[in-house]
């Protein structure tokens, strides 16, 4: 008889992509393998993952035609009781029964015994005592002004929020071009700005700048203002801080008129590690929904690290994702901290230069299963959501299909990029910048998977930074802005924050992301209010009148960001896949690319302009300048004469075919071919 055929062994694409990663098959076919083991645990026959995350839908307060009912998750309660101001805080008249699997529920009768924004809480008897706790899917949460303890309040307006934003779709194919926003220091004035606020004076500038995306961090409750909203207490909370949770789907209502999609900055990677504000220790025991011991202690942020390998745990986060795509219409997230989810050791002091550091015993698989679980959900719920990973490691997969072995996410942030530019800036001196570096830097990413170039988010904002603008002119900004009159050092920082800008978008990945106020230089610092600056506002605001009292250079500088986002929309640069290098010369520090039919040349010495610069290129013709760093209305010189056509000519001795231009020192311009 014939042997029988043997079946084709399935080989995942990412090990196609890659060939580095062969030595790692078994790990990538068990990264698969697992999470398909951890959906057969979590859903029953027929269900979706969307199914499954409906936990906001059966725990916390659901008003019914008799009243309400309240539930909670408490394995480690031995007694729960409702208090509040509707029962004048009586912490005996509303026990909570136990209904099993360490759930606890109670009802209380007629739908106006819980009043819009009345305060409750629960009062959790364990093994601990017992302890006045925030419910776990509170969705909004206030402060006391005159205790400053924090409590839930009921969220049942006698008009619920009505939506009109039917009709708007995210377009998936479309590169997201984010501007990163916090709601709070969005105004002039000292003080925190409101949703409203942000929906009137913001959402007209973000559309008008030609951005597609805005992505609101600090968004899902913290009790500490300061902590930029990554030390999360109340994960199904729109924060307070800023208004209600209508004045949150007013903002995103509105964003989605103006067609622009909606981010939200989640964080699943860590939690605040209070009891009173947050969910730590919430049914008396400590290992609810952190790991045990010191594995639940994040060593460098003083928070509390999730179990992801717990059923309770993954189906409360994935409830999270569920409720803000569906409640407050979000589009889809930026995942902060992935780096410190999917290590054990939380990814610190690893340089990660070889590929086994991504495939060790230090690889939290169940972190990975969780984020695939994530990923694949998100994209269930919406069709063009974006999912971005926060990650500085580059573990591979983490922007490719779970089906083909990688993590699911649609673009991870180029993390390098920010740091490459300070670095330069900080330790070479002009005229001996690498540009082989910095093009290495630009086009480093893993094959086939998506990222967001950025030259500086709010990261490199925050006090005890600077941003770049600041950290070229640093002191001069307070009086060399004045267009009025010449400044070298503030010149210069002008010239390299364009160019640092334009290359970045150009080359450095499939997205763009730009921080609020960074697109015209913003000065100075964020610095919070917080007891070592006297609870000060003075940095903790965006001076928007420095670009629009019509004689500050910051004008001139947003000027060339709305100039530099027009063009790569125009000409979909941001589509068109890696660039190719045309020239590139260290000794006069040139750069130049071709990317989309665009011919992108970069002059960074601080003084030898190029003459007769000779570009290369592949298809013969006249060009012409369509972008300048030089433009007068950028705060440039006018040396570029745009109106000058450059011919090719074929066979240039030892050069090819090519033009040559006139490039003035620390000056780029891009260039197209003359449509015939």
């Amino acid at each position: 008889m014939p042997e029988k055929a043997k079946r084709p062994v399935h080989r995942l694409k990412i090990l196609m992509d890659d060939s580095n990663l062969a030595a790692f098959e078994g790990d990538l076919n068990e990264r698969v393998r697992y999470f398909k083991q951890r959906k057969r645990e979590l859903l029953t026959s027929g269900q979706k993952l969307s199914d499954f995350a409906s936990g906001h839908l059966y725990y916390g307060f659901h008003k019914h035609k008799g009243g309400w009912v309240y539930r909670e998750w408490a394995p480690g309660a031995t007694a729960m009781h409702l208090i509040g101001d509707f029962n004048g805080w009586n912490r005996e008249s509303h026990p909570m029964h136990a209904v099993g699997d360490g759930n606890w529920e109670i009802e209380i009768p007629g739908v106006r015994t819980l009043r819009h924004r009345s305060r409750v809480k629960v009062a959790v008897t364990s093994a601990r005592g017992t302890e006045d706790r925030i419910p776990l899917y509170a969705t909004y949460v206030i402060q006391d002004e005159k205790t400053h303890n924090f409590s839930a309040a009921i969220w049942n307006p006698h008009r619920p929020f009505e939506w009109t934003d039917q009709k708007f779709r995210p377009k998936k194919n479309v590169p997201p071009l984010i501007y990163e926003a916090h709601v709070g220091m969005a105004t002039e004035e000292e003080r925190v700005g409101t949703y409203l606020e942000f929906m009137r004076d913001m959402l007209p500038r973000i559309k008008k700048d030609g951005y597609n995306t805005v992505q609101l961090m600090a968004i899902m409750e913290h009790p500490y203002y300061a902590s930029f909203g990554y030390q999360v207490s109340n994960f199904f909370a729109a924060s307070s801080w800023y208004g209600t949770p209508d004045d949150l789907k007013a903002l995103v209502n509105e964003a989605h008129r103006l067609g622009l999609s909606v981010l939200l900055d989640l964080v699943h990677s860590h939690a605040v590690k209070n009891t009173a504000e947050g969910i730590n220790g919430f049914d008396g025991r400590d290992d609810q929904f952190f790991k045990e011991g010191h594995a639940g202690d994040h060593p460098a942020w003083g928070s509390k690290v999730f179990d992801y390998g717990k059923n309770g745990v993954v189906h409360f986060l994935l409830s999270n994702i569920r409720f803000w795509m569906e409640e407050y219409h979000f589009d889809g997230f930026r995942f902060d901290g992935v780096t410190s989810m999917i290590y054990l050791d939380h990814g610190l002091g690893s340089a990660f230069t070889d590929y086994k550091q991504y495939f060790s015993m230090n690889t939290d698989v169940q972190a990975v299963a969780y984020l695939q679980l994530a990923t694949e959900l998100t994209h269930e719920l919406k069709r063009g959501a974006l999912c971005i990973a926060e990650e500085m490691s580059g573990m591979p997969g983490m922007c490719v299909p779970v089906k083909d072995g990688g993590i699911g996410f649609d673009y991870r942030l180029s993390m390098g990029l920010p740091d490459f530019f300070i670095k330069t800036i900080k330790e070479k001196e002009d005229g001996h910048w690498d540009m082989g570096r910095m093009y290495y830097e630009l086009i480093s990413r893993r094959p086939n998977e998506k990222n967001i170039a950025y030259a500086e988010s709010h990261d490199q904002a925050l006090v005890g930074d600077k941003t770049i603008m600041f950290r070229l002119a640093d002191k001069e900004m307070y009086w060399g802005m004045n267009r009025g009159y010449e400044n070298m050092i503030v010149e210069r920082a002008v010239a390299l924050h364009k160019m640092i800008r334009l290359v970045t978008i150009a080359a450095g990945g499939e997205g763009y992301l730009n921080f609020m106020g960074n697109e015209f230089g913003h000065p100075e610092w964020i610095d919070f209010p917080r007891e070592g600056n006297g609870w000060s506002f003075a940095h903790a605001r965006r001076l928007w009148s420095l670009a629009e009292n019509g004689y500050l250079r910051y004008e001139l500088l947003g000027n060339f960001d709305k100039a530099m986002i027009e063009l790569v929309k125009k000409y979909k640069v941001l589509e068109a896949g890696m660039p190719r290098c045309l020239r590139q010369h260290e000794d006069d520090q040139l750069l130049a690319f071709e990317k989309a039919g665009c011919i992108f040349a970069f002059n960074f010495h601080p003084t030898r302009s190029q003459n007769a610069m000779f570009i290369p290129v592949t298809e013969l013709g006249d060009y012409e300048v369509v972008l300048s760093s030089d433009d007068k209305a950028f705060g440039g010189y006018q040396n570029i004469d745009k109106s000058v056509v450059y011919h090719t000519w074929a066979h240039a001795p030892q050069m090819g075919d090519g033009f040559v231009i006139y490039l003035p020192a620390r000056t780029a311009v891009v260039l197209r071919k003359v449509e015939s």
